[in-house]
């Protein structure tokens, strides 16, 4: 299997995990999907009053200069780890 069909099903089994994962972890996960999927961060950092959406940029941002690869990589682990 290769690195983009292990993404993807990272992707699926991330939707089947037998706990939720903790807030911290969940922004992880977006963080490198976003990475993955889009490269690096884009658009306005959204402003003071969403504070989700400002720290899932945040999050993101900090994966600057990562590659797909990298990210689809880190993703997989982590989604390895979380179910194991």
């Amino acid at each position: 299997m290769n690195l983009q069909e292990q993404f993807q099903q990272a992707q699926l089994d991330s939707k089947n995990l037998s706990e939720r994962p903790d807030n911290m972890t969940l922004l992880k996960m977006y963080a490198l999907f976003k990475q993955a999927s889009s490269g690096d961060a884009s658009g306005e950092r959204p402003g003071f009053t969403d504070m989700v959406g400002r720290a899932k940029y945040d999050a993101w941002a900090a994966l600057k200069g990562n590659s797909t690869e990298q990210a689809q990589q880190q993703y997989v682990d982590l989604i390895e780890e979380l179910k194991g």
